[in-house]
């Protein structure tokens, strides 16, 4: 699949911000003091409203947006729709009650719930799709939540070790932020390794409907490209697939998990401080090796450019 940027934006800034409202819904439930709330929730819903905006720029017609959700039966696109702009209403409802001091337990739980439910949507929409093989499995959710968490907890260290360096929630977060990186990248091979072995369901002959055993195409069933050509295909080399894959492993997991814990063992913040923005950047790539590797099958008709 060719990956559009407004979607690898929207996605990877939309789990980050999830991530770290439930980690701190969590830690308030628990009772632990979180210094600079209201802040860090801001700071979320900001996040929220670009990753929304964001999300409007692959769209044809962004004013025929509201229309996705008259599908909601069927369709986890129209779900994720609907979800989303509750789960930004709920964020900003709690960043408001942070401002002046206080945090409703029943509203931190609501939208702890609707988290979830907004990461099932979001990783739904593509594992839904049973003819692309890569997206079509359990590892598709784990993997978009693991993501959202093990981001969201780095962000909050990297804040609060530019915030308050000292703070006990840091001293608790980043352990935990290490611990879901190293768990999100665990998730992140599975998911490689299992890629790596599948067995196209559909063949040459299948999608030319030419039976013969022995069949070479010469052309991409075109005389030039067209929007199934360019959509539905990266047109990057093998090379740069790999280097992109050890960029997202070194950047996404490597990197934030080496420098929380050189800020934990060294008792400096400037590492931990760091290590979301450098995350950040992994995620961006993780999240075009997801687009990137998904094989549709009418890329083996138009075979030239597959």
């Amino acid at each position: 699949m060719h990956p559009a940027l407004s979607v690898i934006g929207f996605t990877t800034l939309l789990g980050a911000a999830q991530g770290l409202i439930v980690v701190l819904g969590i830690s308030s439930l628990a009772g632990v003091d979180i210094p600079h709330l209201a802040g860090l929730l801001w700071t979320s819903v900001v996040m929220l409203v670009v990753s929304l905006g964001a999300s409007f720029f692959h769209l044809g017609h962004p004013e025929r947006a509201w229309r996705a959700m008259a599908m909601w039966r069927t369709s986890w696109l129209s779900r994720e729709v609907i979800v989303l702009p509750l789960f930004i209403a709920l964020a900003g409802l709690w960043a408001l009650f942070a401002t002046i001091g206080h945090s409703p337990a029943w509203l931190i739980l609501v939208l702890i719930i609707v988290a979830a439910l907004l990461w099932v949507c979001t990783a739904m929409i593509y594992a839904c799709i049973t003819f692309i093989q890569e997206w079509a499995h359990p590892l598709t959710l784990i993997n978009y939540t693991l993501l959202g968490i093990s981001s969201g907890l780095v962000l909050l260290c990297s804040l609060l070790a530019f915030l308050d360096p000292g703070s006990a929630l840091l001293a608790t977060a980043a352990p935990w932020a290490i611990i879901m990186t190293v768990l999100g990248a665990a998730g992140r091979w599975a998911s490689l390794r299992r890629n790596a072995s599948l067995v196209p369901a559909s063949t040459l002959q299948s999608a030319t409907g030419i039976r013969q055993a022995k069949l070479r195409q010469l052309s991409m069933g075109m005389s030039a490209g067209a929007f199934n050509t360019r959509e539905f295909f990266h047109g990057k080399e093998a090379f740069f697939v790999r280097n992109i894959r050890m960029l997202m492993f070194g950047l996404c997991f490597a990197a934030p998990a080496g420098l929380i814990l050189i800020g934990l063992t060294g008792n400096t913040g400037w590492p931990i401080v760091i290590a979301f923005p450098l995350q950040y950047a992994g995620l961006l790539a993780e999240r075009w090796l997801f687009f990137a590797q998904a094989r549709h099958p009418q890329n083996l008709y138009y075979q030239v450019v597959s």
